[in-house]
């Protein structure tokens, strides 16, 4: 019998699928609620649909609207970037280089 290891990599949640399923938690739709903030629909969507990032502006609005502290979003939205600049390929050859380059001479 053969086991295999079924890991999966880490998958980064951008802060909009949170904000996504808190709106639908509370019953309110995408635009009542850019209505409510003062944002247009477009912006809004753009977030839920993971095309926009939070801002500190929007993370302060948010936790204005919604009570969530505005960390919260901040940190969540500098993890996503953190974990998808390390899964792009143009970065992980640079890197690569620069980790061979500091073990191999003293700084």
């Amino acid at each position: 019998m053969t086991m295999s290891n079924e890991l999966r990599p880490y998958v980064p949640t951008h802060p909009g699928d949170v904000l996504k399923d808190e709106l639908q938690a509370r019953g309110i739709s995408q635009k009542r609620f850019a209505e409510i903030i003062s944002v247009s629909y477009t912006m809004l969507n753009e977030i839920i649909n993971c095309k926009r990032p939070v801002s500190a502006e929007m993370a302060l609005v948010l936790e204005a609207a919604l009570g969530i502290n505005a960390s919260l979003w901040n940190n969540m939205q500098s993890r996503y970037n953190l974990e998808m600049a390390r899964r792009n390929k143009n970065n992980t050859g640079k890197l690569e280089t620069i980790r061979k380059r500091c073990a191999s001479a003293p700084l």
